[in-house]
């Protein structure tokens, strides 16, 4: 084995063993999930304020991701640096908020400085730390134990399995805060207005093609017809309705490619002899993301969108999930 390839292996290894040790420093806090995490969510779902969260150096980075998670999902959050915080910013925190303090020794001064104060100031506690008996645990309202046996580095000095697990109780408390709140994707979608993510939280009657966009023929259509208004609509589509507007089936481009090959007049005949009689559909109220499941699911890129009583209202595609732009 060559020089390099011995190299390679032996950080491939070093991966592993990174990876090993703080997976196994995440599932030690699920053994540790107690009351104590109760009273967490308790305090979070009541706080009528504002969760303030803390932590110095490595912790304070995890902290402004702990915080933008919590403020994601409708918990009103942000971080206050702990060094700052006693040169003015405590001004920040009012009666009713709630501050997370996070520090894995639980002796970090620039956080142990703000407890009284803080107390003072009338709001709550919740301390994340890896030591139950430190000084931040002992003044807090709620402790959690986020301690590992060892960090990831090779020297167990470098904040490596002792952030991972920190981040991971955050993500925990986020999570059985909002579903205690009762907090829905469509609530999620409202914080998130911009993007791919958004689109597939919105309802499928805002991305859905309708009015003249919506490609349509009526039962006893002519084939020509049929691929008339799908190559004038560009979905890879129409959509069959029967007199009274319901649907009564589609034709896609594979359907019309299938039976050119299967007939040796393609475009003869009605509609009603090519058509899929029984296509999958979803509601116009449905979140884009039930759609996109469908269409992998049946492996199709199109899906007319119907009411209650099977009228056509319009047409959804796998593409108009993947535009950047909303409106």
């Amino acid at each position: 084995m060559t020089e390099s390839k011995q190299g390679a292996r032996r950080w491939r290894e070093t991966a592993r063993r990174v990876l090993q040790i703080e997976s196994e420093a995440v599932a030690r806090l699920a053994d540790r999930l107690d009351e104590q995490f109760d009273r967490a969510v308790d305090l979070l779902v009541a706080c009528r304020g504002r969760i303030v969260v803390t932590g110095m150096g490595k912790s304070g980075l995890v902290c402004q991701k702990i915080a933008a998670t919590l403020s994601s999902t409708g918990c009103p959050s942000y971080f206050m640096h702990p060094a700052e915080a006693v040169h003015g910013d405590l001004g920040m925190i009012v009666s009713g908020d709630v501050l997370l303090a996070v520090s894995n020794s639980g002796e970090t001064e620039e956080i142990v400085r703000l407890l009284e104060i803080v107390r003072r100031l009338g709001a709550g506690i919740i301390a994340l730390s890896g030591d139950p008996g430190s000084t931040l645990a002992r003044h807090a309202d709620v402790h959690l134990d986020i301690g590992v046996d060892q960090e990831a580095c090779s020297w167990d000095l470098v904040p490596t399995a002792s952030t991972t697990a920190t981040m991971a109780m955050g993500d925990a408390l986020a999570v059985a805060s909002y579903e205690r709140r009762g907090f829905s994707p469509q609530d999620f979608a409202r914080f998130h207005p911009g993007g791919r993510l958004a689109r597939k939280l919105l309802p499928v009657s805002v991305l859905m093609h309708q009015g003249d966009d919506l490609p349509r023929v009526d039962l006893g259509a002519s084939m020509p017809d049929a691929v008339t208004e799908m190559s004038a609509k560009k979905l890879g589509m129409t959509c069959v309705v029967d007199e009274d507007g319901r649907l009564a089936g589609v034709l896609t481009d594979g359907d019309l490619r299938r039976r050119m090959l299967a007939e040796e007049r393609p475009l003869e005949g009605k509609i009603d002899d090519a058509m899929v009689r029984t296509p999958s559909t979803i509601g116009a109220d449905a979140l884009a993301s039930e759609a996109l499941k469908i269409m992998e699911e049946k492996r199709i890129t199109s899906l007319p969108v119907v009411g209650t009583d099977g009228s056509l209202s319009g047409v959804i595609q796998i593409h108009d999930l993947w535009r950047t732009e909303l409106f």
